[in-house]
């Protein structure tokens, strides 16, 4: 038997609650698991990958930016769709076609491969993602339940980033990097045979049009952008050639195209109230520039630890882990203080102090020591995440009708993700340029090679550290929330 969807306050209160509901949590917990994992877990296969297909190191980007790019850009189409066909039914076609994206990349013979499964892994994750969690807010109304099961579906998105790289590290390392994605194949089957009996569908009722349009132009704009600095870090064209400004240019056109679609849409994608309100737009322009700064920045410290430093990925998983763990304990400081400090002073440090960290992380060379020049970065770089996304993602809801919560709340993983994306390729195309820059001025030597990647990881590091700068400076001139202003139900999510 299935319980409809409660489209408001009191309907929710009135509506006896599922009683499967604590055996539903653990399957789309499983489901969250299985897409957090997919994240890290795919970092540290990467170098191994790269070696066997043969994938240059302008083009290896890809891997992780074509995920990225398809979530990030399907996802608040991806909660519309979750919304109108059901999330029950959306979120089963969002796990099985996961898996089935997982074994063409696990089985892939050629880069274009693997970045096409992984494209495709962003799809399907940009339907699973809303369908979770929407599943969990029809499912748990009451006050109490909802917020253990909210910290449980956030407990997994924090902690299961660290499962990732030890994952990874042990699959790569005793099975072969292509079990980095298998892994998912067991996961979903599991996951749908159990949601079948035990997940109650639910669905939005009314106008149910979608914005076709919108979700088009604003992905097309999007790829076009990265493909633009993709190319402008590669040697034949380079930031003045009129390839790589040709597509950064129409990248730019087509999304301030998806600006007038959504102006004029009866039925926008993104309703444009949403971030124009200062504070919120200022807090999606920051959660974009965390996004970029980070996810672009620390895929090159895996490059770090295997290349340079010659770490197994089991090692590499594990050097990455305090990271993880400082998140965690400054994010738990964080929802404590935020209630006595408002959002913005914890928002500003974070930034400064994760740019910090970046900071530190650029003073590596081809010989230093972890514990000195790595694990101190790593661990600024966490606490400033902690303290930047737990009052972020309560700041982007504030002044949020309804009906707009989950479009809100959407817009800010797509902002992580988009910026992650686009991060991490123009990070890759400063890294390709400092690399070719340093080789061309030097004597040729065994050690050079070495010394180039540093270079340009360094290189990378410092843009990261000064693209989390200017995030803290974006809150510090736009947000004005007092803490009285928050939402006392907001989700808080952890990166």
């Amino acid at each position: 038997m299935s319980y409809p969807a409660a489209t408001s306050p009191a309907a929710a209160q009135a509506a006896p609650p599922d009683p499967r509901r604590w055996w539903a949590l653990a399957v789309i917990a499983l489901a969250q698991l299985m897409v957090v994992l997919d994240g890290t877990i795919v970092n540290i296969a990467l170098p191994d990958a790269q070696r066997e297909l043969g994938i240059s190191d302008v083009d290896r980007q890809w891997v992780v930016t074509a995920y990225a790019l398809a979530f990030g850009g399907l996802l608040l189409l991806g909660g519309r769709i979750a919304d109108y066909w059901g999330r029950k039914r959306t979120f089963i076609v969002g796990m099985a076609g996961f898996a089935i994206a997982s074994a063409v990349g696990g089985l892939a013979q050629s880069g274009v491969e693997l970045y096409a499964a992984r494209a495709l892994q962003g799809v399907f994750g940009a339907l699973l993602a809303p369908a979770s969690l929407a599943l969990l807010t029809v499912a748990f109304t009451e006050g109490k339940e909802r917020a253990k099961a909210f910290g449980v579906y956030g407990a997994i998105a924090g902690g299961g980033a660290a499962i990732g790289l030890v994952l990874g590290g042990v699959l790569t390392e005793y099975a072969d990097w292509r079990w980095c994605l298998l892994v998912n194949i067991p996961v979903a089957a599991i996951a749908v045979t159990a949601a079948v009996p035990l997940v109650s569908e639910s669905k939005a009722h009314g106008d149910t049009r979608y914005d076709v349009p919108g979700a088009v132009v604003v992905s097309a704009g999007l790829v076009a952008l990265v493909y633009g600095f993709t190319k402008a870090g590669e040697e034949a064209y380079g930031w003045s050639s009129a390839v790589s400004l040709g597509f950064i240019a129409a990248g730019v056109v087509l999304l301030a195209g998806f600006v007038l679609i959504e102006r004029r849409s009866n039925h926008p994608l993104l309703p444009l109230r949403i971030p124009l309100h200062p504070s919120r737009g200022g807090t999606y322009i920051a959660s974009l520039l965390a996004g970029a700064g980070l996810l672009g920045a620390l895929l090159f410290l895996t490059f770090y630890f295997q290349i340079v430093l010659g770490y197994s990925p089991i090692r590499s998983g594990v050097a990455s882990l305090p990271l993880t763990a400082a998140v965690l304990a400054t994010a738990a400081f964080a929802t404590g203080m935020m209630t006595r400090t408002g959002p913005k002073p914890l928002m500003v440090a974070g930034g400064l102090v994760a740019g910090s960290g970046m900071a530190v992380l650029s003073q590596i060379g081809v010989d230093t020591a972890y514990a000195t020049h790595v694990l101190p970065g790593l661990i600024l770089i966490g606490m400033g995440l902690g303290l930047l996304f737990v009052p972020l993602s309560n700041v982007a809801l504030v002044g949020v009708e309804e009906h707009d919560a989950g479009a809100a709340s959407a817009l800010v993983n797509a902002t992580q993700q988009v910026g992650g994306a686009v991060g991490t390729a123009l990070l890759s195309s400063f890294y390709s340029s400092s690399v070719t820059g340093y080789l061309e001025s030097r004597t040729p030597s065994p050690e050079l090679q070495f010394e180039a990647f540093v270079h340009g990881y360094s290189t990378a590091f410092w843009w990261g550290a000064g693209i989390l700068a200017l995030a803290a400076v974006v809150v510090l001139a736009l947000v004005r929330v007092a803490k009285s202003e928050l939402p006392t139900d907001a989700v808080v999510h952890v990166g």
